[in-house]
């Protein structure tokens, strides 16, 4: 018996209890924005989604849709036998999901429930989904965010994965954005995913922290890279007691040389960011720079970004309300944040 779409709420509990969701979407749908920890089942390439469309255009809807089932007919034994697989060490039904509930996710749930396989198709499908995502971050309140500021180099993000480690409630801001936030952020990371796709990343680690008293974040501008952090989520960064970390310029060098692994290999990736400084930093300066880098210096060339670029364009953050905690020795300094912590949540 084909079982009634499940609403999204129900959908997004049953996922945290473990249920595999199936976006029946295209390839290039799934590839710019989905529901956290789904997994991709297209129903139509690319291509055939288009000329389903093309089709429906021109000839009308039922012509269409039997091009569509032409299209899918022989791929749905394959379907089956790979969800079946997929769905092994999941809990509940399995969740189908294409853009707003339609015919995509209604023909791959019908199937797998005529297979044996429990299967509901998600009411609203992503576009419900999105919705939900855009209200969370219009309306959403968060509890006290704390956050972790200091100069460049000076080990905000290593600060900030040694916390997680330890089980605190730790938002990476820069690992969801993938980019480490800075003119060279991007070097040697993988493109940045949709500004779609980076909100509901946001939104899936916000809900498994969503009983915590605390979050725990660093220290971001509005943007990451090309991306923006939602606007309430980021004024909600601004209103407690910053932790502001110190260490020495030598320190804060060689923290940057150890997150920029094989810069050699990344040279020529360097010079369009560096270029992008001329303004700031003038023409005689840039030349400077520039033939550190042609020589491959990049211990001279990190120190003159922080002396000249990094540290006067960044000291102006120092917030207001701020307690200064020395991150150097580091382990003796990941204490000391623990302990401010504490202080701050009593």
């Amino acid at each position: 018996m084909l079982q009634t779409p499940i609403e999204l709420s129900d959908a997004l509990n049953q996922r945290r209890r473990g249920a595999l969701l199936i976006d029946v979407r295209t390839p290039l749908e799934f590839a710019e924005t989905t529901i956290p920890g789904a997994i991709n089942v297209p129903i139509f390439s690319n291509e055939e989604r288009a000329l389903v469309g093309t089709t429906f255009k021109q000839q009308g809807r039922m012509v269409a849709r039997r091009l569509g089932v032409e299209l899918v007919s022989p791929k749905i034994p394959e379907l089956i036998e790979w969800v079946d697989g997929a769905r092994q060490g999941h809990q509940g039904p399995v969740i189908v999901f294409c853009w707003r509930g339609g015919m995509r996710s209604l023909a791959i749930s019908s199937f797998l429930n005529l297979a044996g396989i429990p299967a509901r198709q998600l009411a609203g499908g992503h576009k419900g989904f999105r919705r939900m995502v855009v209200d969370f971050f219009e309306q959403q309140e968060w509890p006290p965010v704390y956050v972790l500021r200091g100069l460049t180099g000076v080990g905000k993000t290593r600060a900030l994965h040694a916390l997680s480690d330890r089980g605190l409630p730790v938002v990476d801001l820069e690992g969801l954005a993938n980019h480490r936030g800075s003119a060279f952020g991007a070097l040697g990371l993988e493109p940045q995913p949709s500004q779609k796709m980076f909100e509901a990343l946001l939104w899936d680690r916000l809900d498994c922290l969503r009983d915590e008293k605390i979050l725990i974040t660093e220290g971001e501008s509005l943007h990451i890279g090309r991306l923006t952090v939602p606007k309430r989520f980021h004024q909600a960064m601004q209103v407690q007691t910053s932790l502001w970390l110190t260490a020495s310029l030598e320190t804060r060098t060689q923290v940057i040389l150890e997150e920029y692994p094989a810069l050699d290999q990344l040279r020529e990736q360097f010079k369009k960011p560096l270029a992008s400084l001329k303004e700031r930093l003038g023409k005689e300066k840039l030349k400077e720079l520039e033939e550190l880098l042609s020589q491959g210096q990049w211990q001279q060339l990190v120190h003159e970004l922080m002396v000249y670029y990094y540290d006067p364009l960044y000291l102006h953050t120092l917030p207001e309300k701020r307690l200064e905690i020395a991150l150097e020795p580091f382990e003796q300094g990941l204490e000391e944040i623990l302990s401010t912590l504490n202080r701050l949540t009593l």
